[in-house]
């Protein structure tokens, strides 16, 4: 009996300890896609800036062009 129960106790309490390593793995998981998410908002608005500062280049060179 004393077996049994040292074994039920040993039991649920690797079910606690998975438990914790799995949320720690989300966690981190989690963390690493914001990281991502927060990366690629960054190179997207480089990009929109640079597509931006083009077209301004462009309009102030028509508008140049049609001055003369």
């Amino acid at each position: 009996m004393k077996m049994l129960i040292a074994l039920a106790a040993l039991l649920l309490s690797g079910c606690g300890l998975e438990t914790a390593g799995s949320a720690a793995t989300v966690g981190k998981l989690q963390a690493d896609q914001a990281r991502q998410a927060k990366d690629n908002m960054d190179t997207m608005k480089a990009s929109l800036d640079a597509a931006n500062k083009e077209a301004e280049a462009r309009n102030r060179a028509l508008e140049e062009a049609g001055k003369n």
